[in-house]
């Protein structure tokens, strides 16, 4: 794989507030990167200085096929959050507007336009105003104008987050469909979408690279056999759950097949060192205190499982 950035010891700082911290990624060619953590973390000050909006503390953002310091937005295409609109212009004129900001004559501008248009499902709607068009219409909207200029990186700040599930699912459909033609870094709090789309996650937390990598090492090297046992809503199978979280504690030789236990209301969370043992042991224990329950469920931690391990560590 081609190195397409690199990002060395890149930080903000506002006053007294470090927003970022001198974090340190790169981004391979034709990869798709999910910029993961909770609010506050730094994922906007972050995409702001990589597309060249925000001027940073210190540190650097360097694109391999340009010169140390040589301007790089042009390489990138970007749509943020909640992306602003002329609303009285048709998707048509916008996206032949954004396409002449970007350098392209007349004639290419409209012409690629239209085909962008068409591929992000708006070709009946060009001659509409933009301001009546849906919120899942304007997010499409604006990934036409952000892939105008054939940029080598797309960048999207949380591009589903406040859209319903219709035109989620919609823009999740096309950005399925772009990762294999361009290299997209988009930040989310929807675990579920990245693990749908991405190919590698930068994890970060209060503003510092908590955990990155291919999303497959990370599932391989941090998966762990887990177990939701859903107890029905009687006093003996609670009981019977706050007595056995206490016993896993105290009796580590007998349980050794657990990990962690956690009991959330009528349901305990586990984790197990030998999902095998695991579930003959935890089998055992409920035939022998004949514990009443309505749903045993077994397989692997998630990312999101990952994710709530690494932020709140």
């Amino acid at each position: 794989m081609t190195e397409l950035l690199q990002v060395k010891g890149l930080t903000k700082s506002f006053g007294s507030v470090h927003a970022v911290k001198s974090i340190d990624f790169s981004i391979q060619e034709g990869r798709c990167v999910a910029l993961l953590g909770p609010n506050g973390a730094g994922k906007t000050t972050t995409i702001r200085m990589l597309t060249g909006l925000l001027a940073p503390t210190s540190g650097e953002v360097r694109f391999h096929s340009l010169a140390r310091g040589e301007d790089h937005r042009s390489l990138i295409g970007y749509l943020p959050q909640t992306p602003a609109f002329h609303n009285g212009m048709s998707g048509m004129e916008y996206v032949v507007y954004s396409g002449r900001l970007c350098g392209l004559s007349a004639s290419d501008a409209r012409k690629r336009a239209m085909e962008l248009l068409e591929r992000v499902g708006l070709a009946s709607a060009a001659k509409r105003r933009v301001g009546g068009y849906s919120g899942g219409m304007k997010q499409r909207l604006g990934l036409a104008q952000a892939l105008v200029h054939h940029p080598k990186l797309l960048v999207m700040d949380e591009p589903v987050s406040a859209l319903d599930p219709l035109g989620r699912r919609e823009v999740l459909r096309l950005l399925q469909e772009l990762k294999s033609e361009t290299t997209v870094l988009f930040s989310t709090h929807v675990l579920h979408d990245a693990e749908e789309l991405c190919d590698d996650v930068v994890i970060i937390r209060d503003g510092e690279v908590a955990l990155q990598g291919s999303l497959a090492a990370i599932r391989n090297e941090h998966r762990r056999p887990v177990i939701e046992l859903k107890l029905e809503d009687a006093p003996h199978a609670i009981n019977w759950a706050q007595s056995f979280l206490q016993k896993s504690r105290t009796d580590e030789l007998r349980y050794s097949w657990l990990s962690e236990a956690e009991l959330q209301g009528n349901r305990l969370y586990m984790t197990a060192s030998h999902m095998d043992v695991a579930r003959q042991g935890l089998m055992e224990e409920l035939t022998e205190h004949k514990v009443p329950f309505s749903r045993l469920e077994v397989g692997y931690s998630s990312l999101e499982d990952l994710f709530m391990k690494v932020v709140s560590g």
